[in-house]
């Protein structure tokens, strides 16, 4: 079967963009001198044996973070970037994840390195048995895998292309055997390429082994490094023959199961190990040194490159027997790994020739968007000093290899950390459903992203699923409950009938009646507002009787927001917002308006301006806080204090830009959970209750909050949310923080709590 021929006829060439990849990344822990991490595996990773994301490898340093499958490149260093991002915030501040394939330094005694405390106690007997087989040093070399899958379309397109095998599963299994093959012979150049461990720190070799004596491209791609006993034979001729041969040597005492066979190329299907009877869905990638000049261990146009490689290895033919194929690519791979890295290989021929050949099928198939990674390989070729392991041993004739990954590691860590509230990867989401993610990632529930603009998620923990919107919105809550929620009137009606304090009003569903209505507010302080809006906008708070002007103003401000708006009476007093989940109030923040406080030196615009460069705020619900304004509402609030934008307040003089107190519009939040009376908390839960809700923010006008409701009723509820915003609580202006969004989780799945 010439699989050259059949792909020229496909029409889904194109498709090989959008292959089905993931990525497994190793590494060891460290502490920021890079010195072996002592601690644990964290805690807050949840159950390390059911994690999705991220587990333990051979050590208990050791580190494994795996992405979800996905279809493009972009995706999948958009998970990187988040799985990176949680594995950091969940370690210890003091700790770092390791730049190098190569272990940090050892500890002398091999019981000092200390085996992956697994639950699974057959686990550990695995663990014990490889420690005794190969030794522990060996095992805390890490790396990338590199998990291939060719498009189904393709792969589908290619069968119906050919007459030769009837049998689907044959077909891919005969493609992925060839590309397997092919690749087993042709690694070498990956080694050359892509090899990053040219030097092992103290205490990796013991002094009786065999060791290089000088710099190389890849020790861990070497016969140093990890790899099976020399009697371990497995052929790739068939499925047939590869499992026979696994069994005879599981049979003969050499391997203990299949997952020992440490190929630098595995053949997998998607739920389990294979079987005989079983095809081969995709190909794991196992010789992909970390990459250390690389933020998650492998750069972008590496995983390109590989994808053009592995269907370049479908396209190209085998020149010898199976068994011989495969061996001459040991020796040559073998031989390269040792080459020095400053070295030109003995190979460069080869290898322009098939960057080449690779050139030449891209083209043939008219595929596009390959031409850069084929240079920089060809510059690779060319000039050693570009390829990884060249860049490495070029800045190690200064500086030693554990001072340069020490310095790479902190760097890695200061840029993936430095905007905690945010998860990386995902920050064009709103910051509610980033948190969401996150903990949700964290406690190893799967996430996938159902529809990023609608900010809906599909949340599964085993075979519970739950659907999330805006981080917040769930099955929980009947589909009555924002519909009352986004009418203002319904929600006060509900309310003052079942007993609870809200403020009156009028509503007005025409802009001439409500414009033609101001006398009856004269002289009286009221509050302007849409009947269905969110995040205050819409909204003008008068705490003084307004002037006609400012009232028809604040009326068609209104208007251009709901067809419906509410004129109600202004109740003094600070506002809260009480966060009720199932029944049960988890923060409380107290929310003031935008404001800026005076330094005697800086105008009100200079002071905003300050103000707005803290790192918590921004804009469209991208940051806990908001950036303030300086239009038409905040300068009409400002007028009413005898303020312009120039003024020069006096210090210590609190200068307010709205009378609205929503986040949204500037406002800042401070946590009070634990300095409210108790009795207003029993209240805000018994009003969400009434509205049938399980997840709200209500808002309260509270005068003095120290004093009990049973002592007085001086409170009123002025609004109920069915879409709170969850990241105020997570990362307040000032005060306790809130994990809210963790909340939510356990609500949905209460057996977090016995994992």
């Amino acid at each position: 079967m010439i699989f050259s021929e059949l792909l020229q006829q496909a029409q889904n060439i194109a498709a090989i963009s959008h292959s089905r990849i993931g990525v497994e990344r190793e590494s060891q822990r460290v502490s920021l001198n890079g010195k072996l991490a002592v601690t644990n595996h964290p805690n807050v990773l949840g159950s390390r044996q059911f994690h999705p994301y991220i587990r333990t490898d051979f050590a208990e340093t050791q580190l494994e973070i795996v992405t979800p499958v996905v279809n493009t490149v972009n995706d999948l260093f958009r998970w990187l970037a988040a799985l990176h991002d949680v594995t950091y915030q969940s370690m210890p501040a003091n700790e770092m994840l390791w730049p190098l394939s190569m272990p940090p330094e050892l500890p002398i005694r091999d019981d000092e390195i200390k085996l992956a405390k697994l639950p699974d106690f057959q686990g550990v007997l695995y663990r014990r048995y490889l420690a005794r087989i190969y030794g522990r040093r060996k095992q805390m070399i890490s790396g990338l895998h590199f998990n291939f899958e060719f498009p189904t379309v393709l792969v589908e397109e290619l069968y119906q292309h050919q007459s030769e095998v009837t049998d689907f599963k044959c077909f891919k299994n005969i493609l992925y055997l060839k590309t397997a093959r092919n690749y087993l012979h042709y690694r070498w150049l990956i080694t050359y390429l892509f090899g990053a461990s040219p030097v092992a720190e103290s205490n990796y070799f013991e002094s009786n082994d065999e060791q290089p004596q000088t710099e190389v491209r890849s020790i861990r791609n070497s016969k140093f490094g990890y790899c099976n006993k020399n009697n371990v034979q497995v052929s790739f001729e068939s499925l047939q023959t590869y499992f026979a041969d696994i069994e005879t040597q599981i049979r003969e005492g050499h391997l203990i199961k299949e997952k020992e066979f440490y190929s630098p190329i595995r053949l997998r299907r998607s739920e389990q190990t294979i079987d005989q009877q079983a095809s081969v869905d995709y190909l794991e990638l196992r010789n992909i040194d970390i990459n250390p000049f690389e933020r998650y261990g492998v750069s972008e146009n590496q995983i390109v490159f590989l994808e053009l490689f592995m269907l370049f290895m479908l396209w190209t033919d085998e020149k010898e027997t199976s068994n011989d194929w495969i061996m001459a690519g040991d020796q040559i791979n073998n031989e390269v790994a040792l080459e020095s890295p400053l070295t030109p290989t003995r190979y460069r021929t080869n290898g322009l020739k098939i960057i080449d050949l690779m050139k030449r099928m891209a083209q043939q198939l008219d595929l596009k968007g390959y031409e850069r990674v084929l240079q920089q390989a060809k510059n690779g070729l060319t000039d050693v000093a570009k390829t990884i392991s060249g860049r490495m041993v070029k800045q190690l004739m200064t500086i030693n290899q554990s001072v340069f990954a020490t310095a790479n590691g902190l760097e890695n860590r200061k840029v993936i950390t430095q905007i905690p509230y945010q998860l990386n990867g995902f920050t064009n989401m709103e910051l509610s459903t980033q948190i969401l993610m996150f903990d949700a990632i964290q406690k190893g529930i799967t996430v996938d992203v159902i529809d990023e603009n609608d900010q809906l998620l599909k949340l599964q923990l085993s075979h519970q699923i739950e659907y999330v919107k805006n981080g917040n919105m769930t099955s929980r809550d009947s589909y009555i409950v924002p519909l009352i929620m986004k009418n203002k009137t319904a929600t006060k009606k509900i309310l003052t009938t079942s007993g609870f304090n809200a403020p009156a009003g009028v509503e007005f569903i025409s802009m001439n009646m409500a414009l033609a209505a101001y006398p009856r507010f004269m002289g009286n302080p009221i509050v302007i507002k849409p009947q269905s809006a969110n995040y205050g906008r819409g909204v003008t708070v008068f705490k003084l009787s307004p002037s006609l002007v400012d009232y028809s103003q604040a009326i068609r401000r209104a208007f251009a927001e709901c067809s419906t708006v509410l004129v109600e009476s202004f109740i003094a007093g600070p506002e809260y917002r009480f966060l009720v989940i199932d029944d049960k109030v988890k923060a409380v923040l107290l929310r003031i308006p935008a404001n800026v406080t005076g330094d005697g030196h800086h105008t009100v615009k200079q002071l905003v301006a300050i103000k707005n460069q803290s790192v918590l705020r921004g804009l469209n619900d991208r940051t806990p806080l908001t950036k303030i304004s300086l239009g038409m509402v905040e300068q009409m609030t400002l007028k009413s204090q005898q303020f312009t934008v120039d003024s020069i307040p006096m210090s210590g003089q609190r200068i307010y830009l709205r009378k609205n107190s929503n986040i949204s519009s500037g406002g800042d939040s401070v946590d009070v959970t634990d300095q409210i009376d108790f009795t207003y908390k029993e209240k805000a839960a018994a009003a969400v209750k009434c509205l049938g809700a399980k997840i709200c923010g209500i808002d309260l006008i509270i005068p003095d909050r120290s004093v009990p409701v049973s002592d007085h009723e001086s409170y009123s509820i002025i609004e109920a949310n069915y879409n709170p915003m969850m990241d105020m609580h997570c990362y307040p202006y000032k005060g306790q923080k809130h994990r809210v969004t963790a909340d939510v989780l356990e609500f949905l799945f209460p057996q977090l709590n016995d994992l």
